[in-house]
């Protein structure tokens, strides 16, 4: 289960966001992720398509700021991701990491050959 929210565009699609506890690369930390998407079922498809399989929206308490609207809107994958910034008092903990794209996450998760 995740924390997060979602808004919906004047399109009728919606930008959820999701902030998942220790996904972050190596198992520290968090993320905040973004899908895009025709409606809120359709983005958390996605997601558990590519593996994360208990994400679950519940409510709409952490929805995306303007600016991660855009950047999601101006990813060609509408998927995006960036380690968490936000320490467990809810204040920034450091300067706001880059986005990218889920493929990145998941290329540091996913158990080398052996």
């Amino acid at each position: 289960m995740a924390a997060g929210g979602f808004c919906k565009l004047p399109n009728g699609r919606v930008v959820v966001a999701l902030n998942l506890p220790g996904a972050g690369p190596d198992g520290i930390g968090g993320v905040r992720v973004l899908v895009h998407a025709h409606n809120r079922a359709r983005a958390l498809t996605r997601l558990r398509n590519l593996g994360l399989r208990a994400v679950y929206l519940r409510g709409n308490s952490a929805p995306p700021t303007p600016d991660e609207v855009t950047a999601v809107l101006h990813h060609p994958d509408g998927l995006i991701w960036r380690t968490s910034t936000d320490d467990a008092v809810g204040a920034p903990s450091g300067p706001p990491q880059l986005w990218q794209p889920i493929r990145a996450l998941l290329r540091r998760r996913t158990p080398a050959p052996a």
